[in-house]
């Protein structure tokens, strides 16, 4: 019997879970760096295993910078996902970016500073490529999906975009929201990073569901970001991510992630591997297993 595609989703601000799952049970994971934001829901969706984690821990108890990035990319590893996608309320930099709307960004820019954004070190050196930090082929099947079910929705999906990733979790002085325009970004987040390069060093397909709950502030001298809109709006948003996600994580079983992401460590690790400490090896296994033997 072939075993079903694993895929892993970390759901954001407003999404704390997903319906029409089967087979489902809870997993508390432990993982070298600690646990997970929550418990991981398992349940399986056509021919596909989903493990659930809510990024923010139910009740969104965590602050950007509080989450345990590194914990929910390595449970999903270890779960056997190959697949991530994460579901994010982000700010639109751009007038035709509307809020209630869908972007599936390509591009990163990194403004966050208090963050751990690597599961290297201790011994063991590794340069992964990022130059393209989203995987395509996954990028590709959300926009699809969400290109169908938006329109009936009365939305809209946008493909391609820099996302700027703020530290938080005040939002941006005008200042800075129009400095993230001049550069050509699209919309600005706070979760984004190092989620996306963690993935990456994982060997995981990743990509973003963005949706659009706000202006941030560029938009004139009065249109501030305000809570209780966004709050209204993300209402929306999370119905329509568990529509997309319904519709996109089956036809994944049919699909092969992109090598950018599958192979991502094939010669990137620089260290010899009589030169790695056993700790280290011990406590990288589930990503490093296969690349250094």
């Amino acid at each position: 019997m072939m075993s079903k595609t694993r895929v892993g989703i970390i759901g954001g601000t407003g999404l704390y879970g997903l319906d029409g799952l089967e087979s489902v049970e809870t997993l508390n994971v432990e993982t070298p760096f600690g646990a997970p934001s929550s418990e991981i829901t398992r349940g399986t969706l056509g021919e596909s295993e989903l493990f659930f984690i809510s990024r923010h821990a139910p009740g969104h108890q965590l602050l950007p910078t509080e989450i345990n990035y590194k914990a929910n990319i390595y449970a999903l590893k270890m779960l056997g996902a190959s697949w991530c996608i994460s579901v994010s309320a982000v700010g639109s930099l751009r007038e035709e970016y509307a809020p209630g709307q869908v972007v599936i960004p390509d591009q990163l820019i990194d403004r966050t500073r208090l963050r751990e954004n690597t599961f290297f070190g201790d011994g063991i050196v590794a340069h992964v490529a990022f130059a393209d930090p989203y995987c395509p082929v996954l990028s590709q099947q959300l926009f699809e999906s969400t290109e169908k079910i938006a329109a009936s929705r009365g939305s809209a999906v946008h493909k391609g975009g820099a996302c700027v990733v703020m530290e938080g979790p005040a939002f941006s002085t005008r200042a800075e929201s129009h400095l993230y325009r001049s550069w050509g970004a699209s919309i600005i987040g706070m979760t984004a990073l190092p989620e996306a390069k963690l993935a990456r060093e994982a060997e995981l397909s990743y990509a973003t569901l963005a949706m659009v709950t706000d202006y941030d502030c560029w938009r004139s001298a009065t249109d501030d970001v305000d809570v209780n809109d966004i709050m209204a709006t993300m209402a929306g948003n999370a119905e329509l991510a568990k529509a997309v996600l319904a519709d996109a994580v089956p036809k994944l079983a049919e699909l092969r992630p992109s090598e950018l992401a599958a192979e991502a460590l094939k010669y990137a690790i620089i260290t010899a591997p009589e030169n790695i400490p056993d700790a280290t090896k011990t406590k990288l296994e589930a990503i490093i297993g296969q690349r250094i033997t």
